[in-house]
Formats: C-alpha cells, structure tokens, sequence
C-alpha cells in the first residue's frame, strides 16, 4: 500500500493554518503544524515530512531561518514559502537560497494543491531513478522468501567464484537467465562478457555459425570473416539457453570446446584457443533426451557439474506478493497513476498457478498497470485467465 503523504505547515497566523490544513486534509494528505520555525524544527526531528509549507515572517524564527536549517539537516523535504506582497522580493532571494516555490497571500487553495502534486510528481520520478540504478547494481538478483529457493542462492553465490560450468533447469519462465547472469556477475569474470545464445532459435546451420563464427567464403552470404560467440566471450561467460535443442552434430562440436577450450570457425582450418566459462539452460528432461538419443551422454555430464533446479512459481506462493511489488514499482513508470494493489488482488495473484512462472506474473502486472484507470489496483482489474482455461491448454 502507499504511504499517505505528509505535509507539515508552518504559520503564525491561525486562520491560514487551520483553512490550509482543511484544504490539504480533504484532499487525503496528513497534516501537521507549527506556529514558527522552532515548533516546525521540532516536529521535523520526529518524523519525515514529504513538504513542508512556510511563512516568511514568523516570531522567533522566521521562514527564512526555518530554510537555512532545513537546507543543512532536512534537504530531502522541499519547502514552500508564503508571504505577502510586500516581501515578495525575499520570497524570491529565498527561492534563489533552496526554497522550491513560493505563494503570496492570499491565494487559491487550488495553487497550493498543483504545487504539493508537482513535488509528489517529482519525488515520485526521483525514486524511479533510484529504482532503476538499484536494479542496474544489483542485475542478478533474486527476489525471494522461500526456503529452497534461498539455498539455490547460497549455491550461486559458492558457485560463482568457481569455474565450474552450470546447467540450470527449470521451467519456461522460472529466471534461469536471471540466476546464469547473477552467477557470472558474482565470479571473478563479471568485468568481462555475458554473451547470451538461445539455441531453439536457430536452424542447425545458422547456430553453428552463430557459436564457433565462420570465414569468408564458408558459404553462400558468407561474404565477410564473422566472430562466434565463443570468441566474443573470451574471458566471460557464454550463457547456453535451451541447450536441449541444441542438433547432434554440433552437441559433438560443444563438446570439444568444454573437453580442449578450442575449435575452428565453419570453413576454416585455424584452431582457435578461448577461455570461456559454460552457463547451460533448459526446460527439457535431458536424462530422458539422452534416452531417445537426443542428446549425447558425454555432453551432459560435461554441462552437469553444477546443477541448479529452478522450482515453478507455483512452489513458492509466498514470494507471489514480493514480486508482484517488486514489479509495480519497476513498472510504474508507464502510469504514474498507480500507486498500489490491493489485499484482495495480491490475494487473487496468489491463487493463480502461473503455468508461465515468473515471466507471466510480469507480463501480467506490466499490463494491468499500463491499463489502470485507478490509483489503486484491484483484482477485477488483473483480468487473469480462468483456471479451467490454464488446465486445458496444459493437457
């Protein structure tokens, strides 16, 4: 839930205190008040006001002096100035010491309402950003209050500072990217790359280029020498996802590179060395592949040394809260609007199997938000599938 605002008003005169505080409290913002400075210093060391609103001439001390102190111990509460018309040009030298605006008496009730919305706006954008350099710091990281999945990341912290390679399984949506980058960003080659290669994506020819590169002249459209993968991410980690798709003859050619770290480009004959760490990924049973001879053997157990299993989403109810906040702040840039969700619809989130695993959950919150006509999301506004629609499309 948001927390109200809090806005703390500083006036000598009683009228304007108690007709400001009217205005402001019908309009659901928590009001405090002070007769002058000194009163408003204290109440400051009390809590955190998101405004604070001012007169320029008060007893004892004044709104200028309320500023100065502010400026030094309360810099995060941005300070409204009221004043009359004949100290109009103080209001002004005060803005130019820090003040965010400033109202002459007397004055719209409106005025004081699209300022105190502005700082909200504004305050609001700031700890988007800090979201978002947050999110960049800490890419990697999973979000979580369930048990086994706190043990999977104590695994991954033990097994980023290894070399060893790492097959992660789970299913489509559970964040094996997720855990395959924070392993990379928590060893000893995180300044080097993560270079990313879906291997259901490509055709057997084109991922076989796309891995190992190729020379001029390999084939047709092969006009220009190209770089593989494998080479881009020398000294970094190769990230493998679906590597159970990954076609027989070029399983025999992946594992050469994990047995000798060398191979040749497609129509060359140069052996090229690397030093590559392998991050493996899959939503298939590859012991069951390896029975239909699928996938080789030997490869599996070179890709295995590490193995991490990714529970479904649907094993771990408790975080389905967590992340549903998780994403409304990291999506609320696409409608400022909303601020929260409530008890009901995180309860309705809950309750949902997510076939889709956390993947869905996003997509699902990204779009409720983008559609919200409220401040408040509520679970008529979630527009979830049925449950009988999610078990027959698994049959």
């Amino acid at each position: 839930m948001p927390q109200p605002i809090k806005i703390l008003i500083v006036d000598d005169e009683v009228n304007m205190l108690e007709s400001l505080s009217e205005v402001l409290r019908n309009k659901g913002y928590l009001v405090a008040t002070a007769r002058n400075g000194l009163e408003a210093l204290e109440k400051l060391k009390e809590k955190y006001f998101n405004i604070a609103i001012a007169d320029l001439k008060m007893p004892e001390m004044g709104g200028m002096e309320l500023l100065e102190v502010m400026k030094e111990r309360y810099p995060q509460t941005p300070l409204v100035m009221l004043t009359g018309y004949a100290t109009i040009n103080s209001a002004v030298d005060a803005m130019k010491k820090g003040a965010y605006d400033y109202l002459v008496k007397p004055f719209s009730p409106d005025k004081i309402l699209l300022i105190a919305k502005k700082i909200m706006e504004e305050e609001n954008l700031r700890e988007e950003n800090r979201f978002l350099r947050q999110e960049l710091e800490k890419k990697g990281e999973i979000i979580t209050q369930n048990q086994k999945m706190r043990r999977l990341k104590d695994l991954m912290k033990r097994v980023a500072s290894t070399q060893a390679t790492v097959l992660i399984t789970g299913e489509t949506g559970t964040g094996k990217e997720l855990v395959a980058r924070g392993i990379h960003r928590g060893g000893s080659r995180k300044r080097n790359l993560f270079v990313k290669v879906n291997c259901a994506a490509l055709a057997e020819g084109v991922l076989e280029s796309e891995l190992f590169g190729h020379e001029r002249g390999a084939f047709t459209d092969a006009y220009i020498q190209r770089r593989g993968r494998f080479e881009l991410a020398d000294g970094g980690t190769l990230f493998l996802d679906e590597i159970g798709d990954i076609p027989l003859a070029t399983q025999a050619k992946l594992l050469r590179v994990l047995q000798e770290g060398e191979f040749e480009r497609v129509g060359g004959e140069e052996t090229i060395k690397v030093d590559v760490r392998i991050v493996a990924a899959t939503n298939q049973s590859l012991p069951e592949a390896i029975k239909e001879k699928r996938f080789r053997e030997d490869l599996f157990y070179r890709l295995n040394v590490v193995s991490i299993d990714l529970p479904p989403l649907r094993e771990r109810k408790e975080d389905i809260p967590l992340l549903a906040q998780y994403f409304l702040k990291k999506h609320r840039v696409a409608n400022r609007r909303v601020e929260g969700i409530s008890k009901k619809a995180l309860d309705q989130l809950t309750s949902y199997p997510w076939p889709g695993n956390v993947r869905e959950l996003e997509n699902t919150m990204e779009r409720t938000i983008i559609l919200a006509k409220r401040h408040l999301i509520e679970e008529e506004d979630l527009s979830l599938p049925s449950r009988n629609t999610v078990s027959l499309g698994n049959l």
